[in-house]
Parts: C-alpha cells; structure tokens; sequence
C-alpha cells in the first residue's frame, strides 16, 4: 500500500499541483489532465481508491510501482 504522501508526491512528479484543501480532502490539477481528489486521512490509501485515484490521473499502478 502507499501513504498518502507518497501519492501526492508522486502526482506533483508528474505535473499535478495542489489547488486547495476542502476539510480533509487535497485537489490537484493538471495543466492538460483530468483533476484528481485526494483523501488526507491517517495511514495507507486502500488499494482500490489507490488505483482509482491513479486512473483518473491517466497513470496505471505499474506506473506507481516504478517511481
């Protein structure tokens, strides 16, 4: 599994920035991708949110996997 640091770092690797914050919730932007949602809670981002989260950014888990 990834924290949810790992995955906002590896999303800001790949061009997306930080917009705001709604409550526990980071929006991120691309200038040419879908925007993505993700939830700022404690621990590890499941799995399938994980690969959801990925997708809508235009990545695949393998993506994830090699950074």
């Amino acid at each position: 599994m990834a924290s949810v640091r790992d995955l906002l770092r590896f999303l800001q690797r790949h061009g997306y920035l930080k917009v705001r914050q709604t409550g526990s919730h980071i929006i991120l932007e691309h200038a040419t991708r879908r925007m993505v949602v993700v939830p700022n809670h404690r621990g590890d981002v499941p799995r399938g949110l994980l690969i959801r989260i990925l997708k809508d950014g235009g990545f695949t888990w393998e993506d994830f996997l090699k950074s």
